[in-house]
């Protein structure tokens, strides 16, 4: 990720990456994170109480 952009930047003189190819990137990083996570909070058994806080 970033180590690649940046021997990439620094070596070829120019971007490896657009904008928003890096701004789509985190965006589905962050959403498929937060679903995993999501589902987890389901599985796991929580009770009523912790279950409604999250």
């Amino acid at each position: 990720g970033i180590i690649s952009h940046i021997c990439l930047s620094i070596g070829a003189n120019f971007d490896a990456f657009g904008f928003y190819g890096l701004l789509f990137a985190m965006f589905s990083i962050v959403c498929l994170g937060s679903s995993v996570w999501g589902h987890h909070m389901f599985t796991v058994g929580l009770d009523v109480k912790t279950a409604v806080f999250f």
